[in-house]
């Protein structure tokens, strides 16, 4: 069985880049692009309370990861990779890139940075720093 490399995406730059340095460094392994829909970013406006706003929410960020998937695929292409599985899960990104790793057979982890610094990563925390801290595979972080 060849080697399976998760690679997280949120359709920022970093995740990208992420996509392309895991294409060239790995390009006879499985890239498993991973899109975690976290339900904290449905929010609680006014459109939240109406009952079908949550499954009208999720299906548009369904078919978003759908796009971000088929333009991802092309770089990683581009760039030399080989075959590619597609992974849309729901919950907290760090914990669900976690335990997706574990529960999915996957040798490495390779995601991108977004580079945050001072008072906004002390608040908003880094993603890549608490996966880096809790996954059981190794992780490279691409800036």
């Amino acid at each position: 069985m060849g080697k399976r490399i998760l690679v997280p995406v949120d359709g920022s730059d970093g995740a990208a880049h992420a996509c392309e340095f895991a294409a060239e460094e790995f390009p006879d392994a499985t890239l498993v692009l991973l899109h975690v829909i976290n339900p904290a970013e449905a929010g609680y406006s006014a459109q939240a309370s109406v009952p079908s706003f949550s499954e009208q929410w999720y299906e548009q960020q369904e078919r978003t990861a759908e796009e971000l998937f088929d333009k991802l695929d092309e770089t990683i292409r581009a760039a030399g990779g080989g075959e590619t599985e597609h992974a849309l899960e729901v919950g907290r990104p760090t914990k669900t890139i976690v335990d997706y790793a574990e529960d999915n057979d996957i040798d490495h982890i390779v995601m991108g940075s977004h580079g945050r610094s001072g008072v906004s990563r002390i608040l908003l925390g880094s993603v890549a720093e608490i996966v880096v801290r809790r996954a059981t595979v190794p992780v490279t972080v691409v800036r």
